[in-house]
């Protein structure tokens, strides 16, 4: 048996982001509670509670750990570096930052540190950012490669990214895990949940769906002029926190957008899409794709980074910036196209590779390969 060991993890997005960053963190760490490694202790340090809703998805049995005394009214400096000592204090041997960040100070009190990079998109294209955004994620983007003793990145294209803006010596430090999906997307949903989630949400009849942050990189304009092209009785939900970019997109009763869903609608949103897109200019990884295919949808990404990765050979992909091709591709895999189920059996049998356990399996060996 391995030596046991106490890996600890930054969970403020675990107890905050209810998609996104906190889902990942939640998952990992739900898949390596599963895998029932009984040398391995888990401990979640977060700046505050965050939501209980959230919390609450993690497995029981877990620990969070939260800043004390003076230190819980200088969050960000605990986070970025006070943590360090509670670490120490608590025989972490592995500290893993789950979003792009690890605390200074680490690797000088001894704890291996891991991080996972989802993207450098703030550096590929710093026009979607402040320009002060930048500066800083880059700084912390540095130090984090100094402090880290392994870094994981969630794709190829991310792998590619880290070692062209952070340099080629960190290159035998990386190794790529993808991501992976929660099993409520592959799970069967109720009709009476169907019912109930249409009903609330006013959904139509027949809809492509696309899910994630409605912000200019994600390019949901591609999608929405697409639908002028689409049958008419096919419309467009969208589902995401929503920004200013809203104001471009155009107005009309095929186009819902969707903001403040909980969790626990989402696999009943997907069941009841017919394709689902995601032309979003660039990506790090783009795990909805994966929610989408487990869900029973087949997927039109876009090219241009690593979509392809996510979608697997059976998706279709178009050019950002092509109207025409977007709706082509999605009338090629709306209900009753020829091909269609084909194209979504092979694509479920595509994403097996990104199932919670293997995942987590290559997770933990990291974590034990940098102890020896």
């Amino acid at each position: 048996m391995c030596k046991q060991i106490s890996v600890g993890f930054d969970a403020k997005r675990i107890v905050r982001n209810g998609t996104g960053l906190g889902s990942y963190g939640r998952t990992l760490v739900n898949d390596l509670v599963r895998l029932n490694r009984q040398d391995m202790c888990i401990r979640l340090y977060a700046p505050d509670p965050g939501r209980e809703d959230l919390r609450g998805q993690i497995a029981k049995g877990v620990d969070f750990i939260y800043p004390k005394g003076v230190q819980k009214c200088f969050k960000g400096y605990w986070r970025s570096k006070g943590v360090v000592d509670d670490l120490r204090h608590d025989g972490v041997d592995v500290y893993h930052g789950l979003s792009g960040e690890l605390p200074i100070g680490l690797r000088k009190a001894g704890i291996h540190g891991v991080v996972t990079i989802h993207d450098l998109i703030f550096m590929r294209h710093p026009e979607y950012y402040n320009w002060i955004d930048t500066k800083i994620y880059e700084w912390k983007f540095r130090k984090t490669l100094l402090e880290a003793s392994h870094i994981i990145a969630i794709s190829e294209r991310t792998r590619q990214d880290i070692i062209e803006l952070g340099g080629e010596q960190y290159a035998d430090r990386i190794s790529v895990i993808y991501q992976s999906f929660s099993p409520r997307f592959s799970g069967e949903v109720s009709q009476e949940k169907k019912d109930d989630v249409r009903k609330r949400y006013s959904l139509p009849e027949r809809y492509i769906l696309n899910v994630g942050t409605i912000e200019e990189r994600k390019n949901l304009l591609l999608a929405a002029k697409a639908i002028d092209l689409l049958p008419s009785d096919v419309h467009l939900v969208a589902v995401g926190r929503q920004t200013k970019y809203v104001s471009k997109l155009p107005e009309g009763n095929r186009i819902h957008l969707l903001c403040g869903v909980p969790d626990e609608d989402l696999p009943a949103i997907y069941s009841m899409a017919e394709v689902f897109v995601y032309p979003s200019r660039y990506e790090g990884f783009g795990i909805p794709i994966i929610e989408a295919i487990a869900a029973g949808l087949p997927v039109v990404a876009a090219t241009g980074s690593c979509l392809e990765e996510a979608g697997g050979p059976d998706s279709l992909y178009v050019d950002p910036d092509d109207v025409s091709g977007l709706a082509d591709s999605v009338t090629r895999m709306l209900i009753g196209a020829e091909g269609r189920e084909e194209r979504i059996h092979l694509s479920r049998d595509y994403i097996r590779r990104f199932e919670g356990r293997d995942v987590a399996s290559q997770v933990a060996d990291i974590y034990y390969k940098i102890m020896v």
